[in-house]
C-alpha cells in the first residue's frame, strides 16, 4: 500500500513525485510510467524553450505558473549542473496588420509583468542580420533547454528521496475506494494508493473515465512537425524567433528555434494526428481516429477552423508550404535547408461545446487529483504546477480528515474502520 502513486513520466508527473517527497519524506511515493524510460511523449517531443509568458491570458494558471516557471527552471538547472542558456525570444511582425497585433502583444507582455524592448525595423536587423520585419518586440528572458535532462534531474532527486520508480507499468484499469485506488496494469500489476495523481498527457482523460466519471473533457492529439536547419546555419539567428501569433488560429505559428545542442529547427505546424502517439505520418488507430469522429466537441472544433486545417495539412504535405511561412521573416532559407526532425504530438483538451480548452486543468475526486489539461508553456512550467498539485494533495488530505472527524464527532463508524 501506497501513500501516494503518480501515473506519468514526463516532467509534470516527475514534478510533482519530487516536491511531494519533499513535503511527505515519510511517506511511500512510487512513479508508474508506460515506457522504459522517462520524457518519451510531450517532455520529449518539443523545442525546449523556457518560454516567458508572453502570450498568456493576465490571472491565468499558465501567465502564472510560466512567469514562476521560468524563474524556477533556471534555478534547478544551476543547482543541479543541468545546461540551458537565457537566450532571449525576438518576436517579429512582417506587415502592418502584424504590426497591429504586436501592439496588443507589447500590452500583453506589460500585464505579465515581463522586462521587454520593441524595436524599429532598424534595430530589428542589427540584432538579427538575416531577419526581415518591420519591427519586433524583444523579450530576454526566454531561454532554451533539454527538458530530458530537467526530467532525469527530478527523477533522480525524487529516488535519492526514498521515492520508487516503476517503468514498463502501463495503468489498464482503476478503481476508487473509500480508503484509495486500486491501480492496475496491462503487465498484470497491481498497486494500491490514499491517494492518486494523474499526469498523463495524452491519456488524461481516459484515466479519468476509468473511474467511472465523466471527464468533461476529450484529448485531441495535434501533431507539430518540425525541420532541422542545415548545419551551416546553426548561426542564423541569435535569439528564438517568433512570428506575430493570429489570434484567430489555435497555435502560434511555424519558429525558429536555437536548441541547447547548437541546432536550429524551423516550426512546428499543427496537424490533427490520428493517433494518440502519432509522430509519424503514417501513424494511425482506429480506436483513436473512430473517437476522434464520434466526439461532438472535436467535430466543432475541425469545423470552425476548416480552412486553417486544410492550410496545416497542404503545408505538411508540401515543403515548399511551409518553407514560405518561415521565409515571410527569414527569406534567405531554401528548401534543401529543411532537413527531416522528429515529431512532438500536443495534447490538447477540448470541451463538448467545441472550445479548445486554453488553460492548465485539474480535475478531483475524493481519492485522486488528475492533471487534466497541460499544453505549453507545460514544460517551462512544471516545477509550480507540481508545487500546484502538491497543494491540492494537500487541501484533499485536510477534507478527507475533516469528514472522519464529523463521522466521529457523529458517533458514525467510518466505512473503513
Amino acid at each position: 500500500m501506497y501513500d501516494f502513486v503518480i501515473i506519468g513520466g514526463g516532467i509534470i508527473g516527475m514534478s510533482t513525485a519530487m516536491q511531494l517527497a519533499g513535503v511527505y519524506p515519510d511517506a511511500r511515493i512510487a512513479l508508474l510510467e508506460k515506457e522504459s524510460a522517462a520524457a518519451q511523449h510531450q517532455t520529449g517531443h518539443n523545442s525546449g524553450v523556457i518560454h516567458a509568458g508572453v502570450y498568456y491570458t493576465p490571472g491565468t494558471l499558465k501567465a502564472q505558473f510560466c512567469l514562476a516557471g521560468n524563474r524556477a527552471t533556471k534555478t534547478f538547472c544551476e543547482h543541479n549542473n543541468i545546461r540551458f542558456e537565457t537566450c532571449g525570444k525576438m518576436l517579429v511582425a512582417t506587415s502592418s496588420q502584424e504590426m497591429e497585433r504586436m501592439r496588443a502583444l507589447w500590452d500583453r507582455t506589460a500585464e505579465n509583468q515581463l522586462e521587454r524592448y520593441w524595436l524599429s525595423a532598424e534595430e530589428l536587423r542589427e540584432r538579427e542580420p538575416n531577419i526581415r520585419g518591420l519591427g519586433g518586440i524583444f523579450v530576454p528572458s526566454s531561454g532554451i533547454v533539454s527538458y530530458r535532462d530537467v526530467t532525469e534531474a527530478m527523477a533522480r532527486r525524487f529516488r535519492d528521496s526514498g521515492g520508487e520508480i516503476i517503468y514498463g507499468a502501463e495503468v489498464s484499469a482503476l478503481r476508487e475506494h473509500a480508503t484509495g485506488v486500486v491501480i492496475r496494469t496491462k503487465q498484470g500489476q497491481e498497486f494500491e494508493a490514499s491517494t492518486l495523481i494523474t499526469c498523463a498527457g495524452l491519456m488524461a482523460d481516459r484515466l479519468v473515465s476509468m473511474l467511472g466519471r465523466d471527464p468533461g473533457f476529450i484529448i485531441c492529439p495535434f501533431r507539430g512537425e518540425y525541420f532541422r536547419l542545415a548545419p551551416q546555419h546553426n548561426r542564423i539567428v541569435n535569439h528564438l524567433i517568433y512570428p506575430i501569433p493570429d489570434p484567430a488560429m489555435p497555435f502560434l505559428g511555424v519558429h525558429l528555434t536555437r536548441m541547447i545542442d547548437g541546432s536550429v529547427t524551423v516550426g512546428p505546424n499543427a496537424v490533427l494526428a490520428f493517433k494518440r502517439e502519432g509522430y509519424r505520418k503514417r501513424d494511425i488507430s482506429l480506436y483513436d481516429t473512430l473517437e476522434i469522429l464520434r466526439s461532438p466537441g472535436i467535430r466543432r472544433v475541425l469545423n470552425g477552423n476548416l480552412r486553417a486545417g486544410l492550410n496545416e495539412i497542404k503545408n505538411s504535405l508540401c515543403k515548399n508550404g511551409y518553407l514560405r511561412l518561415v521565409q515571410k521573416y527569414c527569406p534567405s532559407l531554401r528548401a534543401e535547408d529543411l532537413q527531416p526532425w522528429p515529431a512532438g504530438v500536443r495534447a490538447q483538451a477540448v470541451s463538448p461545446d467545441g472550445k479548445l480548452i486554453d488553460d492548465f486543468l485539474f480535475v478531483t475526486t475524493p481519492r485522486s487529483i488528475h492533471t487534466c489539461n497541460a499544453p505549453s508553456p507545460a514544460a517551462t512550467s512544471a516545477i509550480p504546477i507540481g508545487a500546484h498539485i502538491v497543494s491540492k494533495v494537500q487541501s484533499l488530505l485536510d477534507s478527507q480528515q475533516n469528514a472522519g472527524r464529523s463521522l466521529r464527532a457523529a458517533g458514525v463508524q467510518e466505512p473503513w474502520q
